[in-house]
């Protein structure tokens, strides 16, 4: 059995419990239109862009994002402006060189030295070819090849992630992976190909907060939570699809805590221990529903 455990089941209840409260209120909706935004394949699948493909969110002049995070405590919101999630992009990487018995490694052209070699010379774009001040990274996380200690396999295959605060990094860093693969398999007599996916995972963009909504959303939250409950969040290497929104329109994420150590609610997303405080459900509710009111009613005003 696989859990994700990244919370989105709550992101959808508090988007749920938004909109309950807007039809309520749908009285002070006069000056504009609040579209929900249920998305598909968040993950890995890019959904927000096959969304703007089919053109439902091409009339919007905002769009806010919240998402629980166990490192804010309950009754707290989070968020910065500008740049807060990395750009993502994944690779996969196939090098085949010729099968033999471990006793005779003349007769093979061994594919495990290397993609051993391609992941440790992949370490050395970051350490060694980009600005330590501009934040990159390649982690390369699965590897595998061969069935048998004593026999040298026909073929190896690894995947990773690339990361970059910047669009040109993204660019760099696929350009680099490239050619450092099928480099380093050349130096041992194997041919390599490389895989960025992007038919099924394409590269999310670099999150970067709209400075004007930010401002709007931190406002409604000092009301909501109090200013002592509205926090920085630091840029992290995380990544989000949400990002090809932020590229349509103005767009900002927020983060709702559910941070509480009584309940154990206190663990990271995607651990197996991950667990949410329920008492910060309403809280989101609330914001994204007090957000998209003020906003129609200040964007209305600011307009006219």
């Amino acid at each position: 059995m696989k859990m994700h455990a990244c919370g989105h089941d709550s992101n959808v209840a508090m988007l749920l419990g938004a909109a309950k409260l807007l039809q309520s209120r749908k009285d002070l909706l006069k000056k504009g239109t609040v579209k929900l935004v249920f998305q598909p394949g968040e993950e890995g699948h890019c959904g927000a862009y096959h969304m703007l493909q089919d053109n439902v969110l091409d009339d919007i002049n905002a769009i806010l994002s919240i998402h629980v995070l166990p490192q804010v405590p309950t009754g707290a919101i989070a968020s910065s402006p500008g740049p807060i999630l990395a750009g993502v992009g994944l690779f996969k990487a196939m090098i085949k060189g010729k099968g033999a018995h471990a006793s005779s490694p003349h007769l093979g052209k061994d594919p495990i030295v290397a993609a051993c070699s391609s992941v440790i010379a992949l370490q050395q774009i970051v350490s060694r070819e980009t600005d330590p001040l501009q934040a990159m990274l390649v982690t390369v996380g699965s590897i595998e090849g061969g069935r048998a200690g004593n026999v040298i396999p026909e073929s190896v295959t690894f995947t990773g992630t690339y990361r970059s605060l910047s669009g040109e990094g993204l660019s760099y860093l696929q350009k680099r992976i490239k050619e450092i693969i099928e480099m380093q398999a050349a130096v041992h007599q194997c041919s390599a190909t490389v895989d960025f996916m992007e038919e099924k995972h394409l590269p999310n963009p670099v999150m970067v907060n709209d400075e004007a909504l930010y401002e709007h959303v931190k406002k409604v939250g000092k009301t909501l939570v109090g200013e002592n409950n509205v926090h920085p969040l630091p840029i992290t290497m995380g990544g989000e699809d949400f990002s090809f929104f932020a590229q349509k329109t103005a767009a900002a994420i927020y983060v709702i805590g559910i941070k509480n150590e009584t309940l154990k609610s206190d663990q990271p997303l995607h651990s197996p221990y991950f667990f949410i405080d329920e008492e910060a459900l309403p809280i989101g509710a609330a914001l994204n529903a007090a957000v998209a009111i003020s906003y129609l009613d200040t964007h209305v005003a600011a307009t006219n």
